[in-house]
């Protein structure tokens, strides 16, 4: 396919590079200046998308996807799949898909969960929400960028799939960290504890495969100094995306507005940004209650 990819950054330049590879004709553009083996590079967002097959977006939020969309649906061709893999709002999400409809086109979001090591490895999963048709067109795309794709519906439903995961991940690794420093205060044995929940009725990925406790289960960022693998301050970007959803949608999530403000001060006044998301655990071995 000839495909068009906009905003090569940490996540970008190694998804487009892995396409290239993969023998298909892609030309990025950045706003920066970045090489990516393979891929050739436009002056112009709108010269990367003229003549493509598909438009791949990787972009920071959902008012610089918005300012994209703008520039590159006009030079799209009728027929062609816009797929935005970034991870925004899903208002935005599905306010551009509107004007891609409106114009001709097929559109997805298609968010990814696997990190910086997934983009590079091709072993991202893809939360995809869109049509039929531009999923399957799209299909082998995501079976090169990454190893699993999940259709979940209709346009904004894989942003939706993306931040109600990772609310509950954010949740989840608070109550990790939280019951490791209160094993520490009662004196238990942090392998002992591991042994335990992760094989019992607490395990869960945030525990089984992401240990915030160095030394102790799988490898880990926790073992490298929290140097991030999902970092802090992208934890916060995902769950203030769910709680404007929750907003917007009526839903009751206190557990995920309470993740979002420990996150927020851990982020914002603490020493938690440029560390991986599970350095909660530290923060929580230095607080006493309350």
């Amino acid at each position: 396919m000839k495909i068009g990819f906009i905003g090569l950054g940490n996540m970008g330049a190694p998804m487009a590079g892995n396409l290239a590879k993969a023998g298909h004709d892609v030309t990025g553009y950045d706003m920066a200046t970045v090489t990516v083996d393979g891929v050739s590079n436009a002056r112009t967002a709108a010269l990367a998308a003229e003549g493509a097959d598909v438009v791949i977006t990787m972009l920071p939020n959902g008012d610089i996807l918005r300012a994209v969309a703008a520039q590159v649906i006009p030079a799209m061709r009728k027929g062609a799949v816009l797929l935005d893999c970034s991870t925004v709002d899903v208002d935005s999400a599905r306010a551009v898909a509107s004007d891609a409809e409106a114009a001709g086109l097929l559109p997805l979001d298609a968010p990814v969960s696997g990190g910086i090591g997934g983009a590079a490895a091709g072993t991202l999963t893809f939360m995809v929400g869109g049509s039929d048709e531009a999923y399957t067109t799209a299909l082998p795309l995501f079976e090169i960028m990454g190893q699993k794709s999940v259709h979940c519906g209709a346009s904004g439903n894989g942003q939706a799939a993306k931040i109600c995961n990772n609310m509950i991940l954010g949740v989840t690794m608070i109550a990790t960290c939280e019951a490791f420093a209160l094993a520490d205060k009662l004196g238990l044995d942090r392998q002992a504890m591991f042994d335990v929940v992760s094989t019992s009725s607490g395990y869960s990925w945030s525990m089984n495969a992401y240990c915030p406790a160095p030394g102790i289960g799988p490898k880990s960022p926790a073992d490298n100094d929290y140097t991030p693998g999902f970092a802090a301050e992208l934890m916060l970007k995902d769950l203030r995306l769910s709680q404007q959803a929750a907003e917007a949608s009526d839903a009751d999530t206190p557990m995920g507005q309470a993740a979002t403000t420990l996150y927020q001060r851990f982020v914002e006044e603490e020493d938690g940004k440029g560390r991986d998301f599970s350095a909660m655990l530290p923060r929580f071995e230095k607080r006493g209650w309350g």
